[in-house]
C-alpha cells in the first residue's frame, strides 16, 4: 500500500514541476493554486509512505519518478531535446528505482 502512495506522491511531484512553468513566477492565479496544492499533497503522501519505507529509499524513489516523469513531459509539452543520451539516462533512473523496490 505505501509503494503505491509513494508512486502518488511522485506524480503528484510531476504535476507540481511542470505546474511552475506555467505559473510563470506564481503571477497566473488557478495554476499557482494547482501548483501548490500538488506540492502540500505530493509531500504529504511522502510523509505517509516514510512511516513504513526507509527514508533513504521512499525518498530517492520518490525524486526519480519527478525526475522521470518531468523530464519526459518537458518533451512531450514544451518541446525539450529528446536525445539518445538524455533517454537513456532516464532509464538509468527508472533501473534504480525498481533496484530500490527489489531490494526493501
Amino acid at each position: 500500500m505505501n509503494w503505491g502512495i509513494l508512486a502518488l506522491a511522485g506524480l503528484l511531484e510531476v504535476a507540481w514541476a511542470i505546474g511552475l512553468k506555467y505559473t510563470e513566477g506564481f503571477t497566473r492565479l488557478w495554476p499557482s493554486v494547482w501548483t501548490i496544492l500538488s506540492m502540500m499533497l505530493s509531500f504529504g503522501l511522502l510523509g505517509v509512505a516514510m512511516k513504513s519505507l526507509p527514508v533513504g529509499t521512499a525518498y530517492a524513489v520518490w525524486v526519480g519518478i519527478g525526475a522521470i516523469g518531468t523530464a519526459l513531459l518537458g518533451i512531450l509539452l514544451f518541446g525539450e531535446p529528446a536525445h539518445f543520451a538524455r533517454l537513456f539516462s532516464l532509464l538509468l533512473i527508472f533501473a534504480g528505482i525498481v533496484g530500490l523496490k527489489l531490494t526493501t
